[in-house]
C-alpha cells in the first residue's frame, strides 16, 4: 500500500479531486504505527475517507496545496511536544529533533498547534478544525506554562478551533468523522466522549459535572491563586478515567471549557485492527535525500503490545493522557506485525523491544477497575503496592516464547520501561528469569529515579528499598544464567520535593555503589503533570500538601552537579552545595567524601575503572 499524498501531484495520482480531511502535522511524515498522524490517517482511510497530510508547514502555500477539505483539518503538533522538542528542561534551544527530516531542529513553529490552527483559520475561515495529540491532549484546561512561566487558557481558546480529543484518537475520530459526513455541524458534537469543546457562558445548559476553578481564579500570580490551580489540577486528575469520570467544566471569561468523560480504551479487536492497517512502517521517500528520519531507528523493529499506565508516576503524562486502564493486543496480532518485521530487507534477526508505556502490563491491576474503574484516591503500586493488584506475567511470557520461536529471530529484547516493583512483587519468579537469560541486551533500563522516601512520595513511586530488592535479585539471577549484564538507572534532580540534603543522599548511594551517570534529567516541568502542578504552586495536588521546590537555576544546577560529583568541572559547584547543606564532613579525602577541599589540584577519578552509568555488582 503506497503512502498517503503529502502533494498535489501525489493526490492527483490517487485520482482525487478533494481531500476529505487534511492532516496537519508537526512532524515529518513516518508511516509506521508509533506515530500519531500514521495511525489517524490509516484509521480513516479504513473508514473509507480521503486523507492528505502537510508535514511541518511554513507558509500560506504549504497549507493551501490541497485546496480547502471536504469535511475537515485535522491537527497536531507531532509525536511529541513542540515545546519540549525545542527546548531543554534548562530552557536552551536544542539543535537536533528526531521527528524531523535530517534530524536538525527548526522545521516545525513553537507551540505548533495554535501557530497551525490560526493559519488555518486565516486562510479558510470558517473550515472545521479539529485539535489532537499528545501536545492539545495535555493542554486541554488552564495550564501552567513553564517556558512562559505563566498560566496559559485552554489550547482551544488560543487555537480558535472547533473540537479537542484527548487521549488515543482512534474512536474519536471515527466518530466525528461519520457524524460530518452525515452532515452535522461541528458545532453540534457536544456528546462525543474524549472531547472538549467552548461555548458561551450565556448558552451553556447546566448539567451534572465537576466544576474546576476558573481560568481567571488559577492564572492569578498569588497564594491564592496557587491553592485554586493546585484545585483544578486535582479535580482534572480525578475525572481521568473511562469508568467513573464525569463532565469537568473550567470558565474561561465569557466562555465554557467543556470536557467529556474520557473515550473508552480499545478493546482487544478494535487494537488488533488498528495494528493491521497497511503502514508502510517507514518514511516518506521525499526524505531520503536528507539522510531519513532519526526517529524511524529507535522503533523500526519494535513492537508496542499495550496501552495505559497503571503506575501514574506524578512526573509523566501518560495517565492524564492515554489513562491508567491496561489494553492490549492479542498474540496473533503481535506475531503478524513481528512476521512482517522478519521480511523487512535491513532486519538482521533482532526484534529491539517488546513493550509500550510499562512493558511487563498485560492485565487490569484488578478486577473492581473494570467496573467500577480505578480508585481515585490512591495509586496501584505506590507508596505500597495495594493488596487488590493482581500479579501475573504469564502472558507476556508466553507472547515472548512465541516471538522467540519465530523463524528469522535471533533475539527478542525488553527495553521499555519494565515496572521493577511490579515484578519484584510477583511469586512465580518464570519470568524474571527467562527476562535475564533471553530477553536483556547487555543492560536493562529501570527508573527508580531517587533514593529519598521524601522525593519519592512526591513523585509517587515505591520506596528504594523495593528497588534495592529488585536489583540485588537480577544480579543473582544474571550470575545464574552466566551472564554479565547490568541495570542503568534512571535519576531525576530537582523534582518537587527534592532538598540539597535529598541530592546528597542519592549522591551518598550513587558513590556507595560506584555509579557514575554520564547523564542526569533534570525535572522538566510540562503540562499535564501532578509534578508540574507541585513546582508552579508548591502544592501536590495529589494530597494537597505544601511541597519544597528547587526553583533558581542555581539550586538545580547543585542539585544535577551533586549526581556528577566524580566530575572534575562540577567540583566548585558540588563544594558550593555541601557547605551550603552543612556537610563539609563530605569534603576531604575520605572515602565516602564527595568532594576534595579547593587546594586539591589533581582531578579526582574514581578508584576502579567503571562502566558509565550502570550498576556494578559488589564483589562479596
Amino acid at each position: 500500500m503506497p503512502f498517503l499524498p503529502i502533494s498535489l501531484k501525489e493526490m492527483q495520482e490517487y485520482g482525487w479531486e478533494c481531500p476529505d480531511f487534511i492532516i496537519v502535522t508537526g512532524d515529518s511524515y513516518v508511516d509506521h504505527p508509533s506515530f500519531g498522524t500514521a495511525i489517524i490517517s490509516r484509521v480513516l482511510e479504513a473508514e473509507g475517507y480521503r486523507v492528505c497530510i502537510i508535514p511541518q508547514p511554513r507558509c500560506d502555500a504549504d497549507y493551501m496545496r490541497f485546496g480547502k477539505p471536504r469535511l475537515a483539518f485535522l491537527i497536531n503538533g507531532g509525536n511529541i511536544d513542540s515545546m519540549v522538542a525545542h527546548y531543554t528542561a534548562a530552557k536552551k534551544r536544542r539543535s537536533d529533533d528526531a521527528y524531523t527530516a535530517g534530524g536538525k531542529s527548526g522545521s516545525r513553529p513553537d507551540r505548533a498547534v495554535i501557530v497551525y490552527s490560526n493559519a488555518i483559520r486565516r486562510l479558510f475561515g470558517d473550515v472545521n478544525i479539529a485539535i489532537g495529540g499528545l501536545e492539545a491532549s495535555l493542554r486541554r484546561f488552564a495550564h501552567y506554562d513553564y517556558w512562559d512561566d505563566t498560566v496559559r487558557p485552554s489550547i482551544l481558546v488560543d487555537s480558535k478551533a472547533d473540537i479537542l480529543m484527548y487521549g488515543m484518537g482512534e474512536k474519536h475520530i471515527v466518530e466525528i468523522a461519520n457524524r460530518l459526513n452525515n452532515g452535522e455541524k461541528i458545532s453540534e458534537l457536544t456528546d462525543i466522549k474524549g472531547t472538549c469543546y467552548l461555548v458561551k457562558k450565556s448558552d451553556y445548559v447546566p448539567t451534572s459535572v465537576r466544576e474546576c476553578p476558573s481560568f481567571e481564579a488559577v492564572s492569578q500570580k498569588s497564594e491564592k491563586g496557587r491553592e485554586k490551580y493546585a484545585e483544578a489540577c486535582r479535580i482534572q486528575m480525578l475525572e481521568q478515567d473511562a469508568v467513573r469520570g464525569k463532565r469537568v467544566i473550567q470558565q474561561h471569561g465569557d466562555m465554557i471549557l467543556v470536557q467529556n468523560p474520557p473515550m473508552p480504551p480499545l478493546t482487544e479487536a478494535e487494537m488488533d485492527r488498528v495494528y493491521s492497517l497497511p503502514f508502510m512502517r517507514d518514511y516518506h521517500p521525499k526524505y531520503e535525500a536528507l539522510g531519513g528520519v532519526p526517529g524511524i531507528e529507535e522503533v523500526k523493529f519494535s513492537i508496542i503490545h499495550n496501552r495505559g499506565c497503571f503506575g501514574a508516576c506524578n512526573f509523566c503524562s501518560l495517565a492524564f493522557h492515554q489513562g491508567r486502564q491496561i489494553s492490549c493486543r492479542s498474540h496473533k496480532s503481535v506475531i503478524e506485525e513481528a512476521k512482517k518485521i522478519t521480511q523487512m530487507p535491513d532486519f538482521k534477526g533482532y526484534i529491539h523491544d517488546v513493550g509500550g508505556p510499562t512493558a511487563n502490563f498485560r492485565m487490569p491491576s484488578c478486577k473492581a477497575q473494570l467496573k467500577k474503574g480505578l480508585c481515585a484516591d490512591k495509586k496501584c503500586l505506590a507508596p505500597k503496592m495495594c493488596p487488590a493488584v493482581e500479579v501475573d506475567h504469564s502472558d507476556y511470557l508466553e507472547l515472548l516464547r512465541e516471538l522467540r520461536r519465530l523463524p528469522k529471530v535471533k533475539k527478542v529484547f525488553v527495553r521499555s520501561g519494565i515496572r521493577f516493583d511490579y515484578l519484584i512483587a510477583d511469586k512465580n519468579e518464570e519470568f524474571f528469569k527467562e527476562l535475564v537469560e533471553h530477553h536483556v541486551s547487555g543492560q536493562l533500563k529501570v527508573a527508580p529515579e531517587h533514593c529519598s522516601s521524601a522525593v519519592l512520595k512526591r513523585m509517587g513511586k515505591p520506596n528504594f528499598e523495593v528497588y534495592e530488592r529488585f536489583r540485588k535479585r537480577f544480579y543473582e539471577l544474571s550470575k545464574s544464567a552466566n551472564k554479565k549484564q547490568f541495570l542503568v538507572p534512571y535519576l531525576m534532580s530537582s523534582h518537587p520535593g527534592s532538598t540539597l540534603k535529598d541530592a546528597i543522599e542519592l549522591s551518598l548511594f550513587l558513590k556507595k555503589e560506584n555509579l557514575h551517570p554520564e547523564q542526569v534529567q533534570d525535572f522538566y516541568p510540562t503540562p499535564g503533570t501532578a509534578s508540574t502542578c507541585m513546582f508552579y504552586t508548591g502544592i501536590d495536588p495529589t494530597t494537597m500538601e505544601k511541597v519544597y521546590v528547587p526553583r533558581t537555576p542555581e539550586e538545580k544546577a547543585e542539585q544535577r552537579a551533586l549526581l556528577q560529583y566524580y566530575k572534575p568541572e562540577n567540583k566548585k559547584i558540588v563544594l558550593t552545595a555541601l557547605r551550603k547543606a552543612g556537610r563539609s564532613d563530605l569534603i576531604g579525602t575520605g572515602k565516602n567524601c564527595l568532594a576534595k577541599p579547593e587546594n586539591s589540584f589533581k582531578a579526582q577519578k574514581p578508584k576502579k575503572k567503571t562502566i558509565r552509568n550502570i550498576h556494578k555488582p559488589k564483589k562479596k
